[in-house]
């Protein structure tokens, strides 16, 4: 083997273990506002100041790639 095949070989094996290690699914992610309450609570057991009161969100709208990612 020559060194640029050597070299091609490492960098796509390298390529490869980063693209695989990429990102976690370990459930589902909260939302903002789901984010915001629980650091509400948070700091309120560590009686530490509050951030602010999250709004209430919208109802949740569909996007035509949701499909894609389920």
């Amino acid at each position: 083997m020559t060194a640029g095949r050597i070299f091609t070989a490492l960098a796509l094996v390298a390529t490869m273990a980063l693209v695989s290690a990429c990102g976690r699914r370990p459930g589902q992610l909260d939302t903002p506002y789901e984010a915001t309450v629980q650091a509400r609570k948070d700091a309120e057991k560590a009686k530490k100041p509050l951030p602010p009161e999250p709004a209430q969100p919208e109802t949740d709208k569909p996007f035509i790639l949701d499909r894609l990612i389920q």
